[in-house]
């Protein structure tokens, strides 16, 4: 179970990474581009500890598609950024991959 919550932390600091991305301004705020380094590389090291026990196909496929999912959130609700029915379609597609990988038995040891 230890290796989900690896996962999760991973994705949860990869957002705040990209978030980070976003709220430096082109590099141009220090704090906000030191934190992007930062997230980023606690992210990696998460997702280290997940794919120890995770299929790796698996575990990046999901680190991608909910960070993805994630971000587009944030940009809707915290950026303002638009939200139109094809990319709540798109982001559910995002969501059904996820599923659908997790019940595929992605739970393999390597």
């Amino acid at each position: 179970m230890g290796h989900w919550i690896f996962l999760a932390l991973s994705i949860v600091t990869e957002v705040g990474g990209t978030t980070s991305m976003k709220l430096s301004d082109g590099f141009t705020k220090p704090v906000f581009t030191v934190f992007i380094f930062i997230f980023y590389g606690v992210s990696f090291y998460w997702f280290s500890l997940a794919v120890k026990q995770i299929d790796f196909s698996v575990a990046y496929a999901i680190w991608a598609g909910l960070g993805t999912a994630l971000i587009a959130v944030i940009g809707a609700l915290y950026f303002r950024e638009g939200m139109d029915t094809i990319k709540i379609i798109s982001l559910a597609a995002i969501i059904a991959g996820v599923i659908g990988l997790n019940l595929a038995g992605g739970q393999g040891e390597t």
